[in-house]
């Protein structure tokens, strides 16, 4: 019984078609909301605050 059980659960050729679509599709909504997050204003300023600073420190 046990064997039969291992068998089934351990028999995985790999992904389905459709599992692959919904990891593209979540894959393709992450990389949408990063970019959206990224090239927002606050982002961008926040950023270029931090290069400012890094540049106007004296030595």
């Amino acid at each position: 019984m046990l064997t039969r059980l291992l068998a089934r659960t351990t028999a995985d050729d790999g992904m389905s078609t459709a599992e692959y679509a919904i990891g593209t599709l979540a894959a393709a909504a992450l990389a949408a909301v990063l970019y959206a997050v990224l090239t927002g204003d606050a982002v961008q300023d926040g950023l270029s605050s931090i290069v400012e600073q890094a540049i106007s420190v004296d030595l």
